[in-house]
Order: structure tokens, then sequence, then C-alpha cells
């Protein structure tokens, strides 16, 4: 198995768009619904087909890596101390891949705008 190869920041930040774009339409949701109720099913789906677009993204980042620690038996292979160039580049991938994820991120913005949808329903009820 060769090592993995990464994939561009324009994909990377694209699917960081996509996922924060489906959080903040989830989050605006009870406030469309009041302010303007015929907008509100167009909303729920670009946030549920954003959602399902961007964890289908994630869901294959996380098999990505866990298919190369896997076939690759890079577990083993660390602890033997057997590493060749092809497991240090796959270790690579996983690392880098990991320091450049935008899931943190993503994480902290879908908390800040839930905090802030929840104000917003209950000042608006």
């Amino acid at each position: 198995m060769t090592p993995p190869r990464e994939v561009s920041p324009f994909i990377i930040y694209g699917f960081f768009l996509t996922g924060l774009m489906s959080s903040l339409c989830f989050r605006i949701l009870p406030i469309a619904n009041q302010l303007w109720p015929g907008s509100f099913r167009p909303i729920w789906y670009v946030g549920v087909i954003g959602y399902c677009l961007f964890f289908l993204y994630r869901y294959r980042i996380t098999l990505k890596r866990r298919r190369t620690i896997i076939g690759m038996n890079l577990l083993a292979k660390l602890k033997a101390g057997a590493l060749d160039s092809n497991d240090r580049e796959a270790i690579r991938y996983i690392l880098s891949s990991l320091t450049v994820s935008k899931e943190g991120l993503n994480y902290l913005i879908i908390f800040v705008l839930s905090i802030a949808a929840i104000a917003a329903d209950l000042a608006l009820g």
C-alpha cells in the first residue's frame, strides 16, 4: 500500500465552508420561522444537504486515515521501530492531515452559533 496524498486547501476550505453554512442554516431556522415562515423549508433543505456533503467528506477522511494505519500496519511497525520511507510518508500524511483540518474550528463555530441562536430565539420568543 502506498501512502495517501493530501487534498488541496481548496477542498479543505470548501468543505469547511459547507459545514459552516449548514450549521448557520440550522441555527437560524427558529428566527426564520418567526420572521419569514416561507423560508423555513428552503433553509432546512440547504442545511440538511450541506451536512450530508460535509459529514460524508469527514467520514471519508477518517476512513482514509484508518485504512492507512491498518493497511500499512503502522502501529506495529512504530512499536518495533521498523518504519521504512513509505511508512514515514504515511505517518507524515496522517499528522499533516490532522494539522490542516478545520474540524476543531468548525466545532467552535457551531458552538458559538448555537448559543447565539438560542439567545436570539429567546429574545424573539
